[in-house]
């Protein structure tokens, strides 16, 4: 049974994802594209820095550090 996918900005600590999709426009997928985040990638959540600070990733193996802004623009869904 799917979920309703969620924003990465609001998912916690130590929990594994996969990318839905993503809300924004060429420059945004082009920008994480690069980074090497694409749609059906899984990602976990390492750190949230507090006050609004960047959420730290671990994707194939790579650490990547994205702004709250862009966290909030990629859709995901909960890995059970």
């Amino acid at each position: 049974m799917k979920t309703d996918p969620i924003r990465l900005s609001d998912i916690q600590d130590g929990v594994q994802v996969i990318i839905a999709s993503f809300e924004g426009g060429r420059v945004l997928v082009a920008r994480l594209n690069q980074f090497g985040i694409f749609p059906g990638d899984r990602m976990r959540v390492l750190r949230r820095a507090p006050f609004g600070g960047p959420v730290l990733l671990e994707v194939r193996g790579m650490e990547i550090a994205l702004g709250r802004g862009v966290a909030s623009k990629i859709l995901v869904e909960v890995v059970p």
